[in-house]
């Protein structure tokens, strides 16, 4: 199998966001997850773990999306924020019925975006909120001036104003967010955006609009032909800058999903396959789009993606806690291949979701932390964030699987960064054999090379108690000469090779 490189031929930028996260006020990904307030039996900065903090800037989170999701269609503000112990409580009527008591607000979100250094991607309520709702959370985020929220802002303890990146304008309002119709919700969109105010010129905030439940190209269509029927009041840049879309690897069925630690070969290849559909669902999309935007202003962002598998026993139901395995690693692995190929029109991807939910790339369990191979995936692709992409492709790959439940064997990205060095990932999704890749450069010398590599059997995971049994390692099963790299991968295995160039 070889690997073509014309390492001359940059095709589009990989923004940093495409590593984006998600947190949604959901089981223990806020409490106990990422906030665990002035618990002092577990290491905190202003009520943030220190130890998952500082987890997630080795992977360099670029942003974090919040405060859902579901929930963020029924999130009032105002609820979250004056002292915790006057803040109003309420019922996760989402997520297990459990009490929310607002303890982590609008100020707690920020704080911790400046303790991970990343931006900012806050989500509005369209579904059970008001404009005025929405209008006034903006002022109280973003104004620097004499106005109501401005002065509530400071009287709660923050002078000056944040800046909020990007800001999306409700969420999946096709089901769990109003149950609306596309043009029903495109009409509400025009309207909504046009109070998310750009109080500091200097820094605009980017508006997104909700699209499709994966591949529903009639919501995505209907969606642009409503907001565009007539011309944008401020254009296609500032009214609508990004639109999103949602996909989730399941399984089996959504009723019978099926184990995150326990299935076989036929469900982890139907998981791959299933995995691999994402380039068709950006594909799809973007052909839409393209029609209203040819010059790809519109961001596309995959702000919820990830293997949704059952709850682990004897777990609340409403709290989606999950293992992560090998299987997910490899999702994880082919998905952001995936987006790196399309980061013309891909700009953001955020994982649902960060701690605790889902497909998670940290568990905690009290005073407790593990890093899960999701994690490690991330780690070892951190080096694509912000770089260029090249022109790459496989030639000699084959199809591996069983039944109708099949795909390449190996997917792959290259990129390269400022410095001028080579970022390559390879995944072998294939379980039983090793893959021999070459890899040729079209006119450079290869210099040197680095390795690193996740490996295991497919059911791998970590856990508390033996929290290294996936992790990333140096990797050396490779040989270069003149402008040819020779790697040999072992069976369900990932790679990224770092190559400098002569």
């Amino acid at each position: 199998m070889k690997l073509h490189i014309n390492e001359n031929h940059k095709l589009s930028h990989i923004e940093p966001e495409v590593y984006g996260h998600f947190s949604e006020h959901l089981g223990r990904c806020i409490y106990g997850g990422l906030f665990v307030g002035e618990n002092k039996e577990i290491a905190n900065e202003n009520g943030m773990r220190k130890d998952v903090v500082d987890a997630l800037k080795a992977i360099q989170i670029p942003v974090l999306r919040w405060p859902g999701g579901n929930f963020a269609d029924e999130y009032h503000w105002m609820d979250g924020i004056g002292p915790k112990e006057l803040r109003k409580k309420m019922i996760n009527t989402h997520w297990g019925g459990v009490i929310e008591d607002n303890s982590f607000g609008t100020h707690e979100y920020f704080e911790l975006c400046r303790q991970l250094g990343c931006k900012t991607y806050v989500n509005g309520n369209v579904g059970s909120g008001t404009v005025r709702e929405m209008s006034e959370w903006v002022e109280y985020m973003t104004f620097n001036g004499v106005s109501p929220m401005a002065e509530l802002r400071k009287k709660n303890g923050h002078e000056e104003p944040w800046v909020v990146d990007y800001f999306g304008v409700g969420n999946e309002n096709w089901g769990c967010g109003g149950n609306m119709t596309a043009d029903y919700y495109g009409n509400k969109y025009r309207n909504y955006q046009t109070y998310v105010r750009n109080y500091d010129g200097n820094k605009p905030i980017k508006k997104v609009c909700c699209g499709p439940n994966a591949d529903d190209y009639r919501w995505t269509k209907e969606i642009l032909e409503t907001c565009y029927r007539h011309p944008a009041p401020a254009g296609t840049h500032g009214f609508m800058d990004g639109f999103s879309v949602h996909y989730y690897v399941v399984v089996n069925s959504w009723e019978h999903k099926g184990s995150a630690k326990e299935f076989s070969k036929e469900e982890y290849y139907r998981a791959m396959r299933k995995a691999v559909y994402m380039d068709d669902i950006i594909t799809g999309n973007d052909r839409i789009l393209s029609q209203y935007d040819p010059e790809k202003k519109i961001a596309m962002l995959v702000d919820e993606w990830g293997c949704w598998h059952d709850v682990e026993e004897n777990t609340n139901p409403g709290f989606l806690y999950q293992q992560n395995s090998m299987r997910d690693a490899q999702v994880a692995g082919a998905t952001l291949n995936i987006f790196n190929k399309h980061s013309d029109r891909v700009k953001m991807g955020c994982l649902a979701q960060i701690v605790n939910v889902l497909q998670s790339v940290i568990l905690t369990e009290d005073d407790k932390m593990v890093l899960t191979p999701t994690y490690h995936i991330f780690h070892m692709y951190r080096f694509h964030q912000d770089a260029d992409l090249l022109d790459s492709y496989l030639e000699g790959d084959s199809k591996v699987g069983i039944g109708e439940d099949v795909a390449s064997n190996v997917n792959e990205s290259v990129s390269v960064d400022k410095d001028g060095v080579l970022t390559i990932t390879l995944n072998n999704i294939d379980v039983d054999n090793s893959a021999e890749i070459e890899i040729d450069l079209r006119e450079h010398d290869v210099k040197n090379v680095t390795g690193f590599e996740l490996a295991g059997a497919m059911t791998d995971y970590n856990t508390f108690d033996k929290p290294e049994t996936v992790k990333e390692v140096a990797f050396s099963d490779f040989s270069f000469e003149g402008k040819s790299v020779k790697v040999k991968m072992k069976p369900c295995s990932c790679v990224t090779l770092r190559v400098e160039m002569k």
